[in-house]
């Protein structure tokens, strides 16, 4: 007699509890994407945002269809235009915080450049000192 439970958990039954998990994961997480997207879309009212939320909330799968047949394009460019102004907004801290070069550092690569001249050389180097 086993000591834990006479109940046997097969391994197809390991894989299909798995699976159910998987989609449960993906259902929520496919939820919470249409309520940010719901609140996030500049196009809807406060009242078109209220009853989108509604028919999603109390026909969840019903309304999670229809709100992907009739808005799902748009989820897209709405995520596209936030991708992109989220990496204009870090290029412009990246730019912002290394700031620009110092007046050495633009001599210095001035001074590798071998093949200019020195008169060439002194005019570049007055024009920088004098910025």
């Amino acid at each position: 007699m086993p000591i834990a439970s006479s109940y046997s958990y097969p391994l197809l039954g390991a894989f299909w509890t798995i699976f159910e998990i998987f989609l449960w994961v993906l259902w929520i997480w496919i939820l919470i994407y249409i309520f940010i997207d719901i609140f996030r879309s500049h196009d809807l009212s406060g009242w078109g945002k209220a009853l989108w939320f509604i028919f999603v909330l109390f026909i969840p799968l019903i309304g999670v269809l229809v709100y992907l047949i009739v808005r799902g394009s748009s989820m897209q460019q709405r995520a596209q235009q936030e991708a992109r102004q989220q990496d204009q907004a870090f290029r412009a801290y990246v730019q912002d915080a290394a700031g620009s070069q110092s007046t050495a550092d633009q001599l210095a690569k001035l001074a590798e450049l071998r093949d200019i001249t020195p008169a060439e050389f002194e005019q570049q180097k007055a024009k920088i000192l004098t910025a």
